[in-house]
């Protein structure tokens, strides 16, 4: 393969982060994705300043037994989960203190 080849493929790869152009690390909007019967919560968390901070959050809570999807936004602090049922919020308070922020509380 020639480098003239690779430069397109290249070119059409995020370049320099692990997160989208948004500044997230995931590209889906999870309530477009909320299967039927699913509970969506919105906690707000303090201490995230990018899309790391997004990733570890979203990592932690995924863990928790029930949760389908997670959706950390830095800019406002806050993150969606879609899970199958209500979660206990001292097991979200737990994933989000292990992943090195802070649960505020569930966002009315």
């Amino acid at each position: 393969m020639s480098a003239q080849t690779e430069l397109p493929q290249a070119a059409s790869e995020t370049t320099g982060s692990c997160c989208s152009p948004s500044g997230s690390c995931h590209g889906g909007d999870a309530a477009a994705e909320t299967p039927q019967g699913a509970v969506t919560t919105v906690y707000e968390v303090t201490g995230m300043t990018c899309g790391h901070c997004e990733g570890a959050v979203s990592s932690e809570i995924s863990e928790i037994a029930g949760v389908g999807s997670v959706e950390a936004v830095a800019a406002t602090g806050l993150v969606t989960v879609v899970s199958a049922a209500p979660l206990d919020e001292e097991a979200v308070r737990a994933a989000v203190d292990e992943a090195g922020y802070e649960l505020v509380g569930v966002k009315a």
